[in-house]
């Protein structure tokens, strides 16, 4: 493994949009052969998933009020809160050495860093399910991926000293505030790393604490016996460019549900499960499927049955009785999401 320095004329780079778009950058255009990582801080912001209406999981007007930037990365999951307490991780893989068996494996890329954590001191820091880092069963890290031909990123938001209470506000639409569905006391399912720490690495600022995993993942003493490519003038320019054509424009960041008229999310026992439908004719044209319910093949599995199905209770029962959804579901459960798929909103 090697470091990717994204630092620009010698300074760390905060700007959300641009570090958002790096892994696109790095899986598309360099593709540097091997398993290279990331590290980087954003500035306040919300980052949104590729298919996520924003207006339906993000309060707007707060981010407006507040100067946190709104951006949508390229790959799949649930909205999340960044600020200078945080800090981003992410593997970028060219050319799989393991022949692709990483791939949708977040397990492989979760537990280095959790052993980093017990070095520092989080010793009860965990994987639970298929892609969360939690600390007393409280999540302070959720993982995506994004796959490129033979290249993907694999990265999560390890929450250091993050503003919990600016996120809860950030991550509430309005809409849910008037229809009384906004619950404080869900910040208690977040908790930040920094107080699970060893009491020398709880005095760190953010950049620190970036310093010292960056110790304990490559198994050195100090940064310079890091193997790193520096991103060059010529990377930046290509960079820049990419900003320009797509990701700093407001069509990409805050377009509606891009592709998608219908919106569905389901909280389950088993996981929740996020639906972007296109509906035309009273048909499922077009389907996304993401959410910790199912993992990135039968995500697709899904979609494949659900597209062209009929928008009828008769049809899309059949269609999702299947057995090894009914292995994760139980019976009202899906009848929830049948019924959840057939109202007429947007």
């Amino acid at each position: 493994m090697f470091l990717i320095d994204t630092s620009r004329n010698g300074q760390p780079v905060y700007d959300p949009i641009v570090n958002q778009s790096l892994d696109n950058y790095l899986i598309n255009d360099l593709k540097l052969p091997g398993h290279g990582l990331i590290m980087y801080i954003n500035a306040p912001s919300v980052i949104v998933g590729v298919n996520q209406n924003v207006f339906a999981e993000v309060n707007v007007p707060y981010l407006r009020e507040n100067d946190i930037e709104l951006v949508r990365r390229s790959s799949g999951g649930g909205a999340v809160y960044h600020d200078m307490g945080n800090l981003i991780f992410e593997n970028i893989v060219v050319g799989d050495p393991d022949d692709g068996s990483k791939w949708g494996d977040y397990s492989s890329f979760a537990m280095p860093v959790l052993d980093a954590l017990h070095e520092l001191g989080a010793t009860d820091a965990e994987l639970r399910g298929r892609s969360d880092l939690v600390v007393n069963n409280h999540k302070f890290t959720g993982m995506t991926m994004v796959k490129a031909g033979d290249a993907y990123a694999a990265g999560g938001t390890l929450m250091f000293d993050m503003d919990i209470a600016a996120a809860s506000e950030a991550l509430h639409p309005v809409e849910d505030r008037i229809n009384g569905k906004w619950v404080k006391s869900n910040r208690s399912d977040i908790e930040n790393i920094k107080s699970h720490l060893a009491p020398k690495y709880q005095q760190l600022d953010s950049e620190g604490f970036k310093e010292q995993l960056l110790l304990k993942l490559f198994h050195v003493d100090q940064l310079s016996d890091i193997e790193t490519y520096h991103l060059t003038d010529n990377d930046w320019k290509v960079i820049d460019a990419r900003l320009a054509e797509k990701y700093r424009t407001a069509d990409w960041n805050y377009g509606e549900n891009p592709g998608f008229n219908r919106y569905r999310f389901k909280q389950f026992a088993a996981g929740n499960l996020t639906l972007n439908l296109m509906v035309t004719d009273q048909t499922i044209t077009k389907v996304a499927v993401y959410g910790d319910l199912l993992d990135a093949k039968l995500a697709h599995k899904l979609e494949t049955q659900l597209t062209d199905a009929p928008l009828t209770s008769a049809d899309l029962t059949a269609k999702l009785n299947k057995r090894w959804l009914r292995k994760l579901l139980s019976d009202d459960e899906l009848s929830d999401l049948v019924a959840e798929i057939l109202i007429d909103k947007q």
